[in-house]
């Protein structure tokens, strides 16, 4: 996994888009975004609210689901009130949820057809630690990736499995609030740019994070310490880790 297939500088993934808060900061950051949402009504929401990037062609929607594995439609489970806790994963459909069938596309598919991203943000809600493994079954190793660290296979699978050397954290519920009028370079605009990330949103990645890039055995005595849930695990292999325990 330690040589990289050739990657676009321009192009970012954003995988589990839920309703697209994410999306202007990755407009700042790279020409052509991909927004990846299985929710229909997300989608047309997303549509709606970006319309002009879509027509000039800097933003594509996918109403998918990311599968593991080749299959034409899988189910999907719409959460009734709280989208964001939608999912493909059937042991939470209850009433609670409703059951639609989706278009399904693996993450081969994807880069296929756009390419291999600089960043792809994974939020897939329980289902990243599959999606990751496809990530790495495939030998798609984009520099920058992203995931929520709910489960401990998370961090295995992007420190052993896709043998990334260096990693930063971003604790989900403080985004809103360490992020104010953040100061980074837009190459979109080719300046320094304040940006405020709204709250419950992914927040920045790469090298717009804070704080230092560390090594896996430092990622992983932070998060034994202070456990897993809330945050994204960013993995970089163009960074090196200087933040060693």
């Amino acid at each position: 996994m330690d040589a990289l297939a050739p990657h676009s500088r321009d192009l970012i993934f954003d995988i589990g888009s839920n309703n697209g808060d994410d999306i202007p900061y990755y407009l700042l950051k790279a020409h052509r975004v991909v927004a990846v949402e299985a929710n229909p009504s997300l989608c047309d929401h997303i549509r709606q609210r970006f319309a002009e990037h879509i027509h000039s062609g800097r933003l594509t929607v996918e109403n998918v689901a990311l599968v593991a594995t080749d299959e034409e439609e899988v189910e999907f489970y719409i959460h009734n009130h709280q989208h964001v806790l939608s999912t493909l994963l059937p042991d939470t459909a209850d009433s609670q949820f409703t059951k639609i069938r989706v278009r399904a596309v693996n993450i081969s598919s994807l880069v296929a057809k756009y390419g291999i991203p600089l960043y792809a943000k994974v939020d897939l809600e329980g289902f990243d630690d599959m999606i990751l493994n496809s990530f790495a079954s495939s030998g798609i190793k984009p520099p920058y990736i992203s995931a929520e660290s709910h489960k401990i296979g998370v961090f295995s699978i992007l420190s052993e499995v896709l043998a990334y050397k260096s990693f930063k954290l971003v604790d989900g519920r403080s985004v809103g609030s360490a992020y104010r009028r953040w100061l980074f370079h837009s190459p979109v605009l080719d300046r320094i740019v304040a940006y405020s990330f709204p709250n419950h949103s992914a927040g920045p990645f790469g090298n717009d994070i804070f704080g230092e890039w560390m090594d896996k055995g430092t990622l992983l005595k932070f998060l034994a310490l202070y456990g897993l849930g809330w945050r994204d695990i960013h993995a970089s292999s163009l960074d090196e880790p200087t933040l060693r325990l």
